[in-house]
């Protein structure tokens, strides 16, 4: 019974925190780890003390899941240079600066002790990056931190592990890559091969209520396997859910879409909120815990303090070159883009007088020009439109010193950092102090940094939503659906004799409408041209109508057999 209370008492937490954060102006994680933290200190609350496989296997999962379903799979392809650099490099060089740092400061820790330390504190938390989506910034911040986010456990962990094993014995770099390679590898292909199954399995499933309760299963089915085989769970989670992203528009129904996402929502809201309130929760036994070891909490809020900046410098020195090299790479773009636009222009006007060829490379004097087959010219303009089209995403959003500014600030800590200290071995040098930093570098990380992200984002002033952009994809998306919508309503009467008929007002012809529209968005999709928010919205219109249709349909077939069924 006091489980079943405190179980509702925390959900309830949970709806208020959400639901009045806002109109408090704090997010509602940051209210959450506030009132976890004061509870927590109430006399009569007793000392709570999560274990930490069911924060990593339990929750983590699922959250990552959902988060990397909802991505666009486009955005990430465009900015999976600079979100491997953050996710994989950053944690790198993060954990062993930081536990060479850690190793100085805390006599006895040792190097290898240091660097456990340093990957703990180093990721950046995928349920913190919820406060960066409420300042409405541009989406390229969003989605570089989601996606460093989404990755960026799998390294933190694996070094971990690597580490912990050195403070025993003897550990090789090549010992500490092959075990990553092997990490990733495993879990990129299960997380593949999961995904793929889950959509096979689904789209057979008519109800999408038994539809819904299968995708819950989907992160755990990915996670699971890879955790026994050695491999990242986390990495796993995320590609199955990308996996599901990507083919779940062609492959699942609307009314099935719709239902995950209301489903997932809430899912999402339980998990981030029980996070969060958990973090909170846990201080008075963390405190209690450091205050029987020999440092204190003096020297722990100090050396909590010196982490948090080194962290936060060594993500800036970072960062910024990274986007550097970014900014080198659209420039590169706009010296080819004349070049493609020119052979978009010469796709367009192929005919069996006029084929497309393409130069050797090298020039004429390596060879004549050869030929594109007839078969491979539409893959090909696919290819050229999409090129264009990541040209001209990366000039019209380009990363400066101000967006660069934002993501270094918006790194967050979280559960992740919080969780992989408490896996710490018992027999750690200063282990209460190593999870007593941990624990202040995510709090005071969620606490500052979240807290005070609005006004950093209105002090530097970084490229915001381009409203007015999206608003001009979704005009001409609506003109093509509209054309689209004409030039089968001219089929159908030219295959009546100039009359709509009833095929033309009837639900089927309607639906086919429909997927033709939704066929035509797919081809969009696939070629960059468009932004992901105004695809994502024209997609969600078109199952809001074939999903109203449909139950008109159904509504109608009923009532026509109401009289047969009382006769």
């Amino acid at each position: 019974m006091e489980l079943l209370v405190v179980v509702v008492l925390g959900l309830l937490g949970i709806a208020a925190a959400t639901a009045f954060g806002p109109r408090l102006g704090v997010s509602a994680p940051l209210l959450l780890v506030i009132v976890g933290i004061g509870t927590s200190l109430l006399p009569f609350v007793p000392e709570i003390e999560i274990d930490p496989e069911w924060i990593l296997a339990g929750v983590l999962p699922p959250l990552l899941y959902s988060a990397s379903v909802s991505m666009p799979a486009m955005e990430f392809r465009r900015e999976f240079s600079a979100i491997g650099g953050l996710s994989v490099g950053l944690v790198i060089v993060s954990s062993i600066a930081l536990g060479l740092l850690f190793a100085w400061l805390i006599p006895g820790l040792g190097v290898a002790g240091g660097i456990a330390l340093g990957a703990i504190v180093s990721p950046t938390d995928a349920v913190a990056t919820s406060i960066v989506k409420r300042v409405g910034v541009t989406p390229r911040i969003v989605t570089v931190l989601e996606g460093e986010s989404l990755l960026n456990d799998a390294t933190a962990l694996v070094l971990l592990r690597s580490a912990i094993v050195a403070t025993a014995a003897s550990v090789s770099l090549w010992d500490v890559l092959g075990d990553f390679v092997f990490a990733v590898v495993v879990a990129v292909v299960i997380g593949f091969l999961v995904g793929k199954l889950n959509l096979a399995v689904r789209e057979r499933v008519t109800d999408p209520t038994v539809n819904t309760v299968i995708s819950f299963t989907v992160p755990f089915l990915a996670s699971v396997p890879s955790e026994a085989l050695g491999a990242s769970g986390l990495v796993a989670a995320v590609v199955a859910g990308l996996v599901t992203g990507r083919g779940a528009i062609k492959r699942l129904s609307p009314q099935h879409r719709a239902s995950d996402t209301q489903a997932w929502r809430t899912v999402e809201l339980i998990l981030e909120g029980t996070v969060f309130l958990v973090m909170g929760l846990e201080m008075s036994t963390i405190v209690a815990e450091v205050q029987g070891g020999r440092s204190g909490i003096a020297s722990g809020l100090l050396l909590a303090g010196v982490s948090l900046a080194a962290v936060l410098a060594v993500r800036a020195a970072f960062v910024f070159p990274t986007l550097g090299l970014q900014r080198r790479r659209a420039r590169r773009g706009v010296q080819m883009r004349d070049r493609l636009a020119g052979m978009q222009d010469r796709l367009d006007h192929v005919d069996a007088e006029h084929p497309f060829t393409l130069e050797r490379a090298g020039g004429p004097q390596k060879g004549a020009s050869r030929a594109v087959p007839k078969d491979r010219l539409a893959m090909f303009r696919r290819r050229v439109n999409r090129k264009v089209a990541d040209i001209d995403y990366f000039t019209a959003e380009p990363l400066g010193w101000r967006e660069g500014a934002v993501i270094v600030w918006a790194g967050m800590r979280g559960a992740v950092t919080l969780a992989a200290a408490q896996t710490l071995p018992a027999d750690t040098p200063e282990r209460s102090l190593l999870v007593f930093v941990a624990f202040a570098v995510a709090a005071a990380s969620l606490l500052i940094q979240g807290g005070t992200l609005p006004m950093i984002v209105r002090w530097v002033k970084p490229a915001r939503l381009d409203v007015a952009a999206i608003e001009a994809d979704r005009d001409e998306l609506d003109r093509m659906l509209r054309e689209i919508a004409r030039t089968r309503i001219e089929e159908a009467k030219a295959a009546s004799d100039g009359k709509p008929g009833e095929a033309a007002r009837g639900y089927a012809f309607r639906l086919g409408v429909i997927d033709a529209q939704r066929r035509a968005l797919w081809a969009q999709r696939d070629e960059g041209r468009f932004s992901s928010t105004a695809l994502t919205q024209a997609l969600e219109a078109l199952d809001a109508t074939q999903i109203s249709l449909e139950l008109h349909k159904r509504l109608d077939v009923q009532t026509e057999g109401e009289p047969n069924a009382s006769s």
